[in-house]
């Protein structure tokens, strides 16, 4: 957020003796005994503090900690007043944290309060500071505690230090806000530093409408806001999914002639990426470009990670050869970025070609590369290469975190290997790593896709706590190598698929019991894993079981999903309509999942009106971008549900236009894509379901000859179709569980046309 900021370099008091002491010190710094003579050479002209603090500072900067130390060490022994001495301790804190020398620092501490000078509030400060700039957050409230002990009262610095911390070291916005009032309690104002490293808390835990609360703040406290409380104000939003707000934010900008610079395009650019918009994202490129700024490894990088999540291989790597051009060499992201997007693509042997190049280049994989590479082996059902990566990981010596175990849990469900991911899922809780929302998610989704994936025991808390150890003994061999193994040794293996849908809905119940249990709270994703897994039962009765789960962590959501799909709408649209609100605060993709979710569940169960409805509420709000046109219905990114619901709901529109004596396009298409991930090319589930309701309703739409996943007509057949006089009465949707009652609502069945 603060690329560009300069360095400190000193308040300008420190005399030219400093200067030509530094140039000696640069020449010799290497050499412990001719850095003393230096010191001893210089010290009867160097002035106190400023002289020293000017010269060990810019020392630190050019990465030479020994002589730095060494300099300090010197003046704190020549320096017999206390004040001064502890200046000089304060600055050399600062000066190793803005580093990340945190242990230094700690050492320069502590000798400091155990010989009489460093029990200062400037002192406690800087280590506070220290510990914020590394992301240790634990140890700066440890200190902040010491400190008031001490009886020394905390300033402005201390407390902008730890709401730095609480920012960088993850702690959540709670925590920093009761720094933030505690501050005010004692009478210490907050200034532009406050709130923008407030903002960096909202931003880093995704709330959004707290950082435009604090946004406003600022103005109200007349506090003036600069290029770094933008640029976290924007990452704010686009960590929130407000992608159109952060158009705003820029605009803003420069309205008060802020001009954006490399991290203000790169963060709107990532939350482009982010949202699906990449079309958005690389426009943004251009602007970028002709607005003279220079790209950074991170703008490059990011335009990278574009076009390969698109599959424009060429196009990457002619990024990645600009970069070069530019002075700019490929790092761990540039490769983790191309191995993801080669890797999505079933692009093996070019992952395998990347991975050996970075190593080449004596480029050191993170843990984000491994988690990548095992992720992308096991899609690919290549267990035997997902072995050797993970043995080298764990050579490497590497600790796996939530993030590697919830990565590869996914891409065992992915692959219907639900009860492997379930075995990982307690090996990771055995190292004492806490399963957050999105690893349970993957598994709750991966229930929900087969309705008939063999869970390893009747007791539903089994799934969450152990698979069979008939199978896997705990032995000091890695566990996790011998499931990789075992899938090696039996490639055939892809989840054994059995009839028990009923013990299928208790490791659903069993996963959710246990996120209830550890006090995880879900999110739309869950709730939308949970809505998927409601259209996979095989009876109104388990739907309605699953969905009463949803009462231990949101009677919202349960009210509006519950009352739909028993009919009820009239009674719960108003409930319902304040929960989409709530929805579309997402990003797109995040909300357009829960829609389809929710009217796939409603249709499975043919509750079609409400399903139409939900649609139809998920158009206006503009959920999924560019669907909907006179001319094309593009239903790519929809579920069959909802998209068999948008196709009555689009072709009673266009029957509106025909009989208001408009022309229709001279084509219509209606696009469903092929199936490229299917089994047999051509067979995808959304178009199989398309063609079927198309066929059923008599709508004279064929495939086209080149695409098969396109259905078209020409405007003026469908037109003479949509006048025949039974063409209303089967697009007009009801609902076919008249026992579940309920008043309609709406005025979809009536002759009037849909006003959309």
């Amino acid at each position: 957020m603060h690329f560009g900021r300069p360095k400190v370099s000193g308040n300008g008091r420190h005399s030219s003796f400093a200067e030509e002491a530094l140039e000696e010190a640069i020449r010799c710094c290497k050499n412990g005994a001719a850095l003393d003579q230096v010191l001893l050479t210089f010290g009867s002209k160097l002035s106190g503090s400023d002289d020293y603090t000017f010269l060990f500072r810019e020392l630190g900067n050019r990465g030479e900690w020994l002589a730095a130390m060494r300099c300090f060490e010197f003046a704190v022994g020549r320096e017999r007043r206390r004040n001064e001495q502890g200046k000089l301790a304060s600055s050399m804190i600062s000066i190793l944290g803005r580093s990340g020398k945190v242990d230094l620092a700690e050492k320069v501490f502590e000798n400091a309060v155990s010989d009489g000078y460093g029990n200062t509030v400037y002192a406690y400060s800087a280590l506070i500071s220290a510990y914020a700039k590394s992301g240790y957050c634990n140890e700066a409230i440890r200190v902040f505690g010491t400190m008031k002990d001490s009886g020394l009262k905390p300033n402005l610095v201390t407390y902008n230090a730890l709401i730095d911390a609480c920012g960088k070291g993850g702690a959540d916005f709670k925590r920093a806000s009761e720094f933030f009032d505690e501050m005010l309690r004692n009478g210490v104002q907050p200034d532009r530093i406050t709130f923008n490293s407030l903002l960096a808390v909202c931003s880093g835990a995704g709330l959004w409408e707290t950082a435009r609360g604090l946004f406003n703040e600022m103005v109200y406290r007349g506090i003036d806001q600069d290029i770094y409380t933008y640029n976290t104000f924007l990452d704010a939003a686009c960590n929130g999914g407000q992608v159109d707000v952060a158009f705003d934010i820029m605009s803003e900008m420069h309205a008060k002639n802020i001009l954006p610079n490399q991290v203000t395009y790169s963060t709107v650019i990532r939350g482009c990426a982010k949202a699906g918009r990449l079309d958005r994202a690389l426009s943004l490129f251009n602007e970028m470009k002709c607005a003279g700024i220079t790209l950074d490894r991170v703008s490059y990088n990011t335009l990278l990670a574009i076009y390969a999540s698109l599959g424009k291989f060429e196009e990457a790597l002619n990024v990645s050869k600009e970069m070069e051009s530019m002075g700019i060499k490929k790092d761990v992201v540039t490769y983790n970025a191309l191995l993801d997007g080669f890797g999505k693509q079933g692009m093996y042997t070019k992952v395998k070609q990347l991975f050996a190049e970075m190593k080449a280049e004596n480029l050191s994989p993170n843990l984000l590369t491994y988690s990548t590479l095992i992720s992308v082996y096991l899609k690919g059902g290549l267990y035997q290469d997902t072995v050797e990566v993970y043995k080298e990981f764990k050579k490497q010596g590497l600790k796996a975190d939530v993030v590697f175990y919830s990565k590869l849990i996914d891409a065992l469900c992915k692959k219907g290997l639900v009860e492997y991911s379930s075995f990982l899922l307690n090996e990771m809780t055995k190292e004492g790593i806490q399963p957050n929302v999105v690893t349970y998610n993957s598994i709750i989704n991966a229930f929900g896709e087969s309705a008939s994936i063999e869970c390893g025991s009747d007791n539903v808390t089994q799934i969450v706590s152990t698979i069979s150890q008939s199978k896997w003994e705990y032995t000091e061999e890695d566990n996790i190598v011998k499931i990789f193994e075992q899938l090696a040794a039996q490639k055939s293996a892809s989840g054994k698929k059995t009839n028990a849908e009923r013990q299928d809905l208790l490791c659903v119940l069993g996963v959710f019991h246990k996120m209830h249990e550890l006090q995880i709270k879900p999110n739309v994703v869950t709730f939308s894993a949970i809505l998927n897994a409601c259209s996979r039962c095989s009876s109104f009765d388990e739907a309605s079981l699953l969905l009463e789960e949803l009462r231990l962590f949101d009677n919202q959501v349960y009210g509006v999903a519950h009352g739909l799909l028993m009919g009820q709408r009239e009674g719960v649209w108003t409930q319902a309509l304040s929960l989409f609100n709530e929805v579309k605060q997402m990003d797109s993709s995040t909300a357009s999942a829960f829609y389809n979710a929710l009217t796939d569940m409603l249709w499975h169960f043919d509750q079609k009106q409400g399903a139409q409805l939900v649609v139809l509420e998920g158009k206006r709000s503009e959920v999924w971008e560019n669907t909907w046109s006179t001319s094309c219905l593009d239903l790519h990114l929809m579920s069959s549900g909802a998209a068999c619901a948008m196709v009555h709901a689009w072709l009673l529109s266009i029957r509106s236009i025909v009989f208001e004596g408009h022309e229709l396009p001279k084509m219509l298409s209606i696009l469903t894509g092929w199936g490229k991930h299917s089994k047999v090319t051509g067979d995808g589930a959304l178009k199989r379901a398309i063609e079927g309701l198309l066929t059923s309703i008599g709508a004279p739409f064929q495939v086209a000859k080149c695409n098969i996943g396109r259905f078209i007509s020409t405007g003026a057949v469908v037109a003479a179709w949509l006048r025949e006089s039974g063409t209303l009465e089967v697009l007009v949707l009801q609902d076919d569980r008249s026992h579940l009652g309920g008043t309609r609502f709406g005025q979809i069945s009536s002759l009037q046309p849909l006003t959309l």
